[in-house]
């Protein structure tokens, strides 16, 4: 991270993730890329999190985001944007992926997500999950068409593994992203968050939920064995340690009282020394 562009309050969250770890695998000039598009994730993420603002606050503040990566794109102040430039400039990073991201915290500026269909879920995905993959696998080197592919299914993998771990702290703030279709189908009444989140039959429909990000872990790891140009070990690394995550907590459960499942930093590093071994 560029100490001159990167908030140090910025900073010390990224420092302190597990993906800190994980991209530390990464030769400088791609980690530090990395590292920017995550700060820059972070810091809109952290606008749509934030309880303690109104939603009109909450809203310009995005839009000050998309001013300001307009801006970068077009010569213009990029302001907050600058945390990203560097990336933006060596990588050939498209405008449209961080665009999609602010979109997609816009949703959860604009209403309190609950029980989203299907498609809708799948688009949030696309966007705070699936254009980050974009935006890495640019960094990473990959050519477009599997780079493309890996970016939808394990953004989509990813993204539902921590819709899955994050199940009790969503519903604290109001919100319950698992779709629809799988609570009713499991003969649950879209009531309100806290009922819906404590009512047994949610483990079914959790479990459906999870079946469908094993498949699309499935779909990421033959694009990845199938050795496509760039640096690979990041993206298998975080394939590997947040599949045994969905794993661990399908062996658990979903049914109340939950217990929140957490990605091992020790873990991670030793799935890198084996990844390293066998790539």
């Amino acid at each position: 991270m560029n100490p001159k562009t990167t908030p140090a309050a910025l900073r010390a969250q990224v420092s302190g993730s597990s993906f800190y770890a994980g991209m530390r695998v990464l030769p400088r000039a791609e980690r530090e890329a990395m590292y920017a598009v995550y700060a820059f994730c972070r810091a809109v993420d952290d606008i749509a999190d934030d309880q303690q603002g109104d939603r009109a606050a909450r809203a310009a503040a995005l839009d000050q985001w998309r001013t300001d990566i307009a801006a970068l794109y077009t010569g213009g102040d990029a302001g907050q944007a600058a945390l990203v430039a560097e990336a933006v400039t060596r990588f050939d990073l498209d405008r449209a992926d961080f665009d999609a991201v602010i979109d997609g915290m816009a949703t959860d500026v604009d209403r309190d997500v609950r029980w989203p269909s299907a498609a809708e879920l799948d688009l949030y995905c696309d966007r705070v999950a699936s254009a980050v993959g974009r935006l890495s696998v640019r960094i990473f080197g990959m050519a477009p068409a599997p780079g493309i592919a890996l970016a939808h299914h394990l953004g989509r993998a990813l993204q539902l593994t921590n819709i899955l771990r994050d199940i009790d702290e969503d519903a604290a703030i109001g919100r319950v992203y698992l779709p629809a279709e799988l609570l009713e189908g499991a003969g649950m009444a879209l009531t309100t968050p806290a009922e819906v989140v404590a009512d047994r039959r949610i483990d079914p429909a959790a479990r459906a939920l999870a079946k469908q990000a094993h498949d699309h872990y499935v779909e990421a790891n033959a694009i990845l064995a199938a050795r496509p140009r760039g640096h690979l070990i990041a993206p298998r690394l975080m394939a590997a340690a947040y599949a045994k995550v969905l794993t661990r907590m399908e062996a658990a459960g979903w049914a109340p009282p939950r217990t929140r499942i957490r990605v091992s930093k020790l873990g991670l590093l030793w799935t890198v020394v084996r990844l390293s071994l066998t790539r």
